[in-house]
């Protein structure tokens, strides 16, 4: 797969979530989509079933809840705990600082051989955070994701990255098929 160009549509496989880490949580949530209605019945790309996902038009990142939000049409159609950089508080200001940006972005790329299971790149950084870095003197950085983790614990809390926003493998296998490259992100204090 292209990291530019990921397929059109994506077959999930609640079963293989449910079991993927053992993550009961990331279970009930895709279960819980699916009975309200968040995932339809179409047919699939590989044409090994009719599952796909009803795609994301928006997310939202809410740094002091530790919530990830898929939106469609403005309302929440599912969220995830996440864990962010490992100094979290305030805005990214320079390269190594620890800290998750703030502010508009789009999702603009995926890399399905991460080292973090999968991940989607944020365009962090925009003009507004170069700039802002160039009149600081400061290299603004670069390379943040949403990503899996090289393990499966539970992310939830636990603030480790390098400015990323880390989920379970589990919740990032719904994230990657519900979340369609140049969504835009917001990501608030």
């Amino acid at each position: 797969m292209n990291r530019r160009n990921p397929p059109k549509a994506v077959i999930l496989d609640i079963a293989a979530i449910a079991g993927h880490g053992g993550d009961m949580n990331s279970f009930r949530r895709v279960a819980v989509a699916w009975a309200f209605g968040v995932v339809v019945l179409a047919p699939a790309a590989s044409g090994a079933g009719t599952r796909t996902v009803v795609m994301a038009d928006a997310v939202v990142v809410d740094k002091s809840e530790r919530e990830l939000r898929l939106l469609r049409g403005g309302a929440v159609i599912a969220t995830f705990p996440v864990g962010l950089g490992s100094d979290p508080q305030g805005d990214k200001i320079r390269q190594g600082d620890g800290r998750t940006p703030e502010g508009d972005y789009v999702l603009d790329w995926r890399n399905p051989q991460s080292r973090f299971h999968l991940s989607i790149h944020i365009s962090y950084p925009n003009d507004a955070d170069r700039a802002l870095a160039a009149a600081r003197g400061v290299s603004p950085g670069g390379g943040i994701f949403i990503h899996g983790t090289p393990w499966l614990d539970n992310v939830a809390g636990f603030d480790w990255t390098n400015g990323c926003i880390a989920v379970t493998n589990a919740d990032m296998d719904a994230i990657w098929a519900m979340v369609p490259d140049g969504a835009p992100i917001t990501i608030q204090p």
